[in-house]
Formats: C-alpha cells, sequence, structure tokens
C-alpha cells in the first residue's frame, strides 16, 4: 500500500475523527491555536503600521523591522522559548513564536497601503478640513484596505501551516497527528496530517478572500475605476477623477487639459 492510498483509508477511517486525539479535537485546538496568534499579531502590527503610514515616517523602522522578524527561524525560537521558564506555561512559546512569524507581513502591507494611498484624494480631504483621524479612518484606510487585507491572508495562512509547530512543544492541533505518525512509523498518517493541513490553510485562504470582497468599502468604485468591460464605455475626464477620490465622500474634479485639480467639494 502506497502512502496515498494509506493517507485516504487513514482518513476515511471514522475512528481516527472521533474522541481526544481524534481529527475534530485537533482542528478545534489548531484553530483556536492559529486564530489567537493572528488575534495578537493584528493587534500589534496594524496600529503601529496605520499611524506610521498616516504620519508618513519610519518607513525604514517598519521594513527593517518585518526583514529581521522574517529572518528569524520561527522553529529555533520555539525550541529556545520551550527551553525558557516560558516552557511550562502550556502554548506560549508556540503563541509567541507564530506571533514573531506573523507580524511582518501584516505590517509591511498595512504600512505600504497607507504610503501608496493616493495622495491627491488624501490631500482633498485634507483640503475640506477633515482631521487626522477623520483622515486616517475615512480615507487613509479604505484607500489601503486591499494591501491591509493582502497582509492579513498572507499571514493568517502562514500561521496555519506553521501551527503544527505547536506539536513539538507539547502543544495541541494537527501536528499532534504529523508528530504521532512519526512516532509509529505510520507514513500514511504523516501524510493524511500534512493534508488536513493544507486543506485547512486553503479553506482559511478562501474564507478570507470571501470577507475581502464582502467587506471591502470601495470595490464597486475601485471595479469602475478599472475601466469598461468589452463593449462598454468607461469613465473619462472628470467623472474618472471623481471616481478614483470616492474613497471617503471626497470628489474631486481634474481638467484634463492641465492636469491640475480644479475644484474640490464635499457630495451634496
Amino acid at each position: 500500500m502506497d502512502a496515498i492510498t494509506g493517507a485516504w483509508q487513514w482518513l476515511t477511517t471514522a475512528a481516527n475523527w472521533a474522541g481526544g486525539k481524534g481529527v475534530w479535537h485537533r482542528l478545534g485546538e489548531h484553530l483556536y491555536l492559529s486564530g489567537l496568534c493572528l488575534l495578537i499579531s493584528c493587534l500589534i502590527a496594524l496600529p503601529v503600521a496605520l499611524w506610521l503610514g498616516h504620519l508618513g515616517k519610519g518607513g525604514a523602522l517598519a521594513v527593517n523591522l518585518s526583514n529581521v522578524g522574517r529572518a528569524v527561524p520561527t522553529f529555533a525560537v520555539l525550541v529556545l522559548l520551550t527551553l525558557s521558564p516560558l516552557g511550562t506555561h502550556g502554548d506560549w512559546p508556540t503563541i509567541i513564536a507564530l506571533v514573531l512569524f506573523a507580524v511582518p507581513p501584516l505590517l509591511t502591507n498595512a504600512y505600504l497601503g497607507m504610503r501608496e494611498a493616493d495622495r491627491d484624494v488624501v490631500e482633498a480631504a485634507r483640503g475640506m478640513g477633515m482631521s487626522g483621524p477623520q483622515l486616517l479612518l475615512r480615507v487613509e484606510i479604505p484607500l489601503a484596505y486591499p494591501l491591509i487585507m493582502t497582509g492579513l491572508r498572507s499571514a493568517a495562512v502562514q500561521v496555519v501551516a506553521t501551527a503544527t509547530l505547536a506539536a513539538l512543544a507539547g502543544g495541541g492541533g494537527l501536528g499532534r497527528i504529523i508528530t504521532a505518525g512519526f512516532g509509529n512509523y505510520d507514513t500514511a498518517q504523516v501524510v493524511a496530517g500534512a493534508v488536513l493541513v493544507a486543506v485547512l490553510a486553503l479553506v482559511v485562504e478562501g474564507t478570507l478572500v470571501l470577507v475581502d470582497r464582502g467587506c471591502d468599502p470601495m470595490r464597486g468604485r475601485r471595479r469602475r475605476a478599472k475601466g469598461p468591460r468589452a463593449g462598454e464605455e468607461g469613465p473619462t475626464g472628470r467623472d474618472a477623477g471623481r471616481i478614483a477620490g470616492a474613497g471617503a465622500g471626497v470628489s474631486v474634479e481634474r481638467q484634463a487639459d492641465d492636469g491640475e485639480v480644479a475644484a474640490m467639494r464635499k457630495p451634496a
């Protein structure tokens, strides 16, 4: 029996899904651990990135910190934390290691999203008298939303895939299925565990794509700004400028000839 056939048989055996060591129990542990790590990472990375992006300062710090975070080997950090006094506190070594792993993509994408927001729209909103918090919440974050969500999706998939390391530190999750198969020299169980982790990562990615599309505050406007479909006429001149500046109720009109802003007004 090859490993693929054995893995299929393992996955289709009902007894492997039930009980305290079954797939459903391990899946719950894996989702809890991954969700907690992702939540902590968002609470750390997003406020810092959004504020630095709003101020337009600290870009080098944000990017360099992210690069350092990517360079740190997660497994080595997990081993060191497990050997430290934190190793006696349940899943915390794994949580800290995964948070260090998830922060870089969140920090970098959110910062770049803020800095790449259309400056004409931002300046138009500033000219309308918006305060700093209003500018941040109503203009910059909606414009940065696609890159923020891209970072969130990358971090979520990475955390789900890497959370299998928790089993090496005595934690729960789907990694326990893999380590148990490795301990029993059961290749089929190892492959089955790996397949479960890969499928879970794809499901998380697909779910976040749907959330991204459903929650994007400017999805319709971006679609119109991309231009017409085949056989349709797209927005031109003043209309195109209005669509591009529709982030937070800001309307920007341009004169096509000289390329300068001719008027800024609040919508009726």
